[in-house]
């Protein structure tokens, strides 16, 4: 190289470095943003509505229906799982009835059926068994098992003696009623 460009190569060099960009400072650490707080209101306890509300208002018993054969003739058990059934509904084949139980201790009563179409007493007596159930008799052809299959979703049985419970139809109940006819 010739030595008359070192001193020019030097000073575009001095030049060059004089008008180099700065290093940026070195960053300090910054945290994350605060993640917003999210605020969930309780749920409310709703209480189930009281006896006088209409009963097409309350809510469904838990549970669900199971449909079996037997020598007699055939059942559908309401309830919850692994558990004593709530409300059963049996054909009897040899005596051409229907009974429909509900479980709890009571004395002799009533038990109401309400449908969407029909309400219905009909006087309850307890089975003996253990555990214990109130059961009204049924003939086949009592209007009432037609209103019971036909109902909107859910009818409603009050008990003398118990608190009263809505629960859901299902094709195990028409199928046990149409055993008995």
């Amino acid at each position: 190289m010739n030595a008359r460009f070192l001193p020019l190569i030097a000073i575009t060099l001095a030049g060059l470095s004089a008008c180099a960009v700065p290093a940026p400072a070195p960053r300090q650490a910054t945290q994350p943003p605060p993640r917003p707080v999210v605020i969930t209101p309780p749920t409310p306890i709703v209480a189930p509505p009281a006896q006088s509300a209409a009963w097409i208002d309350w809510p469904i018993a838990q549970g669900f229906w199971v449909y079996r054969q037997d020598d007699r003739g055939s059942i559908a058990l309401f309830g919850p799982a692994n558990s004593d059934a709530t409300v059963t509904l049996r054909c009897d084949r040899g005596r051409q009835r229907v009974y429909l139980a509900r479980s709890g201790n009571g004395g002799t009563g009533t038990i109401t059926i309400r449908t969407s179409s029909t309400l219905k007493s009909l006087a309850a007596a307890p089975t003996g068994g253990n555990p214990s159930y109130l059961a009204t008799e049924i003939l086949p052809n009592d209007r009432i098992l037609d209103a019971i299959t036909s109902t909107r979703g859910r009818i409603a049985i009050e008990t003398t003696g118990m608190p009263a419970i809505a629960i859901p139809i299902w094709s195990e109940v028409p199928r046990v009623i149409e055993d008995c006819r």
